[in-house]
């Protein structure tokens, strides 16, 4: 009777979906507006703006003057998320909407679901990401004129949709 109950619980983790050891890739954000590209930066994962629904704005609420004119594509919006357990990353959070940044986290819910959330005091929200498929954007051409200048990094999308299952 062990035996079948442990080849039976073998079968059915062969069958289930293997959770993604790592949040990298491209996520659209909950009202798919936008999307993040998160990546390995040093010991931690980083976030930035990689692609907007339509023409992307500019960062107008960053508290510092200089930064109020930037586009925020290629901008950092997941700062330095570590490891906090199983499938679980925190860090620090930059919400362009009021331009400030807050404790946050990071959690795998599923290969397709990010779920972020942030703190102020004790007020905590959240909202799920999901996974992205994503077209890169052409490459620049040179227009005769010297070299292609730099890309920002990440380098924009061309158009993203929700990954399918």
């Amino acid at each position: 009777m062990r035996k079948s109950w442990l080849a039976a619980l073998a079968v059915a983790g062969l069958n289930s979906p293997a959770l993604a050891a790592e949040p990298t890739g491209d996520w659209l954000v909950a009202d798919k507006v936008a999307a993040v590209r998160i990546a390995p930066c040093g010991p931690a994962f980083c976030g930035h703006i990689a692609w907007t629904k339509g023409p992307p704005r500019n960062d107008k609420n960053n508290p510092d003057p200089a930064k109020r004119s930037r586009s925020v594509i290629g901008m950092e919006t997941l700062l330095n998320m570590k490891p906090a357990g199983s499938n679980r990353w925190e860090g620090e959070i930059y919400n362009a909407e009021d331009g400030k940044i807050y404790a946050g986290s990071i959690s795998l819910v599923s290969d397709n679901v990010l779920r972020i959330e942030g703190c102020v005091w004790v007020f905590c929200g959240g909202q799920n990401w999901t996974r992205a498929q994503c077209e890169e954007a052409p490459a620049a051409r040179p227009g005769g004129r010297g070299p292609t200048p730099p890309q920002p990094q990440p380098v924009p999308l061309a158009s993203c949709r929700e990954a399918v299952p």
